[in-house]
């Protein structure tokens, strides 16, 4: 039940979500469940409704929040193992904050 992360590139010619395209730039796999098992044990807004059974988009206009809430998370969690995957995942969310042609799909199984 793994949550991954994508980083992709919208490509949309017009406005028909027809001509919509997505390119993976980047992504980080949630092997071990540890980011979808955080997001499921978290009291923050954005975190709290990531489902492990669905996609949940986010554009660089959720980044602001979305990155706060990884590091309030981050500043909580113990593991080595967790805090490599917020870090890995934090680093994908910057670089969609920067580009409004980027979005964040946060990938349940």
């Amino acid at each position: 039940m793994g949550v991954d992360v994508l980083l992709m590139q919208v490509v949309q010619r017009g406005t028909s979500p027809k001509k919509r395209r997505l390119t993976t730039m980047d992504f980080v796999q949630d092997r071990a469940d540890l980011f979808s098992v955080l997001c499921a044990n978290s009291s923050l807004p954005m975190l709290a409704r990531v489902d492990p059974y669905r996609t949940r988009i986010l554009t660089s206009a959720d980044m602001p929040q979305f990155l706060s809430e990884i590091d309030a998370t981050c500043d909580l969690v113990t593991g080595q193992g967790e805090r490599d995957v917020l870090e890995q995942i934090r680093g994908l969310a910057e670089r969609c904050a920067e580009a409004a042609t980027l979005e964040l799909h946060l990938e349940g199984d």
